[in-house]
């Protein structure tokens, strides 16, 4: 079966998922690029999958399958410097390297700075009136500025930098000629980057990652500095981006659930959780290859497979959560996997996470008759990237 699977609609899951945590855990799918993988979709096989270190990272080994039909088959396969730092004791150096710079202190002191962009971002949708587009006014510029502050990058380049992300995050949607053009200037570009922040550093995480010294890890070089740069600036700006749109549409698809919020505004954060847990329109999923032969669901997995781990799916998995088809805001425990799990879990989830508590508190403050201009079901589903989300969210309050 190909894959990705088609929506019903872009908040509704399909209907493949459930029929195969039911009849299928172990599903063989065709993907964009033509090459065949293995499909999981039950919560417990997709959680072990990521805590166990025989699925590696190792993309780029001649006989891994190709995301997307592209050349380089996307931005999972992309380069053997990808997999020396998302791989054994070179993943686990950076990792060590990340965290001390990229800590919950950092990301909390940003909440202050996050909460007066959305603001000011508001003002100027109220400025122009409704309807708007809650994406475009809000969703999409607003981790851009946070994440191109926490890295020194100028914010004005940010229509350059939604291109090259998406160029990045490419399936389907961008040409081969497009794909290494951009790949080309976005790459100089964060070169340069990271050469002026060795030779003039300033007081954002890229700078200290670029002029810290650890006497066991020694110091992150030019390429590895780059590419993290990138990976950052990606994240920072698609997935919160899109997860900010598609979070206020499942808030708003239901009224009753946007008037909990306001009448309890404690409720935030477990409803920010259930809205992670409940997306139905979310990335690709992830990819793993073998490096040796794997139980799962009973089968027998050769070395030299490609898996992919629905994480959505496995989200929405009855044996995991009660009710696990029904958005419950006040949901705990909560342990979803929308960050992944184990040792690769995502590492910008608390920015994640104080930038959707952070919008959806002032979007309640200051806008709490939003609503949709149009029904749910005529939401449009983006398409051509890995990850998911929401053409446009129309808004009036």
């Amino acid at each position: 079966m190909d894959y990705p699977f088609t929506q019903p609609t872009a908040l509704e899951p399909p209907e493949e998922w459930a029929q195969l945590r039911d009849e299928c855990p172990v599903a063989r799918i065709r993907m964009a690029s033509g090459d065949e993988a293995l499909l999981l979709t039950r919560y417990d096989d997709v959680r072990g999958m990521l805590a166990d270190p025989r699925f590696t990272h190792n993309l780029t080994q001649p006989d891994a399958a190709r995301i997307a039909d592209s050349e380089s088959g996307g931005v999972f396969n992309e380069g053997s410097m990808v997999s020396d730092m998302s791989s054994g004791e070179g993943h686990l150096r950076w990792r060590r390297m990340m965290s001390r710079s990229f800590t919950a202190k950092r990301v909390n002191a940003l909440r202050p700075r996050i909460e007066e962009l959305a603001h000011g971002l508001i003002d100027d949708m109220e400025a122009s009136g409704a309807p708007a587009d809650l994406g475009a006014a809000l969703g999409f510029p607003l981790p851009v500025f946070v994440i191109c502050e926490l890295l020194g990058v100028p914010a004005d380049h940010r229509d350059r930098f939604a291109h090259w992300s998406d160029a990045m995050l490419n399936l389907t949607r961008y040409p081969q000629d497009e794909l290494d053009t951009a790949a080309a200037e976005f790459h100089e570009f964060m070169a340069s980057h990271v050469r002026g922040k060795r030779e003039k550093p300033g007081d954002d995480l890229l700078s200290e990652l670029a002029t810290i010294v650890d006497a066991q890890d020694g110091r992150l070089g030019e390429a590895e500095l780059i590419m993290t740069a990138q990976g950052l600036l990606v994240a920072g700006h698609e997935t919160t981006a899109n997860m900010i749109g598609k979070m206020v549409a499942m808030l708003l698809a239901d009224r009753s659930r946007w008037e909990s919020l306001l009448a309890d505004r404690e409720l935030i954060p477990s409803a920010v959780e259930e809205s992670l847990r409940f997306d139905a329109n979310p990335n690709f999923g992830i990819p793993r290859y073998l490096s040796e032969p794997v139980e799962v669901a009973g089968q027998t997995l050769p070395a030299g497979t490609t898996v992919i781990t629905n994480l959505a799916a496995a989200n929405r998995d009855t044996c995991a959560f009660a009710d696990a088809g029904e958005m419950v805001l006040d949901r705990k425990p909560n342990p979803h996997l929308a960050f992944g799990a184990g040792p690769h879990s995502c590492l910008g989830q608390s920015l994640a996470r104080v930038e959707l508590q952070t919008v959806l508190g002032v979007l309640l403050d200051r806008l709490p008759g939003l609503d949709l201009v149009v029904g749910p079901d005529e939401l449009r589903r983006r398409e051509g990237l890995i990850v998911g989300g929401i053409e446009e969210v129309p808004v009036r309050w």
